[in-house]
């Protein structure tokens, strides 16, 4: 098998479509998301006979579908068996095409369906097995002919979304893209926040006249915020602290995550110390950062 570390993806400078394939249970469906996350258009189970299709659909719009990917499975051997004919008419066509094999050994591959509680698509009256046996006869011809075989034995989910984002990457691992969100507590918690901040401790500008008006976007606001007892030791030693766990998602494959700031109307303080982290977090390699703010103009 070959070694995901040791490939070396081949870009060419038209439209790119990549075939995925190979054994069910090694890990299609995971290849998929990494390529998705990653800006590629990608269309599941998709029968053989309709790539030629879709791709001159595509085709027509190089600009809009630059990189599809199309994800074929074995669940029919008859439908299966138009691959070779599909394939051999993209190339007739003249289409630059590649195809991804996945595949891994029977030990895991029979372990991954006890897990998940499923048949193989293939066993029928038999054994996991005999699906087994019966899919790598049926793929034999097209592993071989694969562009990248990739053998998922030892990779679990997140080590095989890194190996495929790295291969079919122009630019390396996909950014960790983080969303820092401002809210008002007395407006109810972000439901979808990863890390929830208070910033009640801070004095609230909303009790000086002059700045009750303004938002914490506005200078005289944010100046005030930040010059409070606290604030800045705050900011600095949360961020500090989120750079490792920062790390580890990278690490696991999850590329979006929300970090919710409250204070107790999202107007001020709030508002404030998000544009402060959010610029903070930004520097950091590898990530992309953007701001805003859930409750700013409400009552």
């Amino acid at each position: 098998m070959t070694d995901p570390e040791s490939l070396t993806p081949v870009k060419p400078a038209e439209s790119e479509l990549l075939v995925v394939t190979g054994m069910s249970g090694a890990g299609r469906s995971t290849a998929a998301n990494a390529l998705e996350d990653h800006g590629w258009y990608v269309v599941e189970n998709l029968p053989p006979l309709m790539l030629s299709t879709l791709t001159d659909l595509v085709a027509r719009m190089p600009h809009s579908i630059p990189k599809l990917a199309v994800v074929i499975d074995v669940r029919s051997k008859e439908l299966f068996a138009d691959i070779k004919v599909a394939l051999e008419g993209l190339l007739a066509a003249g289409v630059n095409y590649r195809v991804l094999f996945l595949d891994a050994d029977d030990p895991v591959l029979v372990r991954r369906f006890e897990q998940g509680r499923r048949p193989h698509p293939l066993q029928g009256d038999g054994s996991i097995l005999d699906g087994i046996a019966t899919e790598r006869e049926v793929l034999k011809e097209l592993k071989h002919n694969s562009d990248l075989v990739v053998d998922t034995t030892q990779l679990n989910v997140h080590a095989l979304a890194t190996a495929v984002t790295e291969l079919f990457s122009d630019s390396g691992p996909i950014l960790l893209r983080l969303n820092v969100m401002s809210f008002g507590f007395k407006y109810g918690l972000p439901v979808d926040a990863n890390f929830v901040a208070d910033v009640r401790f801070i004095p609230n500008p909303h009790w000086v006249p002059a700045l009750r008006p303004h938002t914490g976007l506005d200078a005289p606001v944010r100046d005030y915020v930040l010059a409070a007892e606290g604030a800045a030791e705050f900011v600095n030693r949360y961020v500090h602290a989120l750079v490792p766990v920062l790390n580890g998602y990278r690490r696991e494959n999850k590329h979006y995550a929300t970090i919710a700031v409250g204070c107790t109307g999202g107007k001020h303080r709030s508002v404030a110390v998000t544009e402060e982290i959010a610029q903070r977090l930004a520097q950091l390699p590898g990530i992309e950062v953007a701001s805003h703010h859930r409750d700013l103009g409400r009552e």
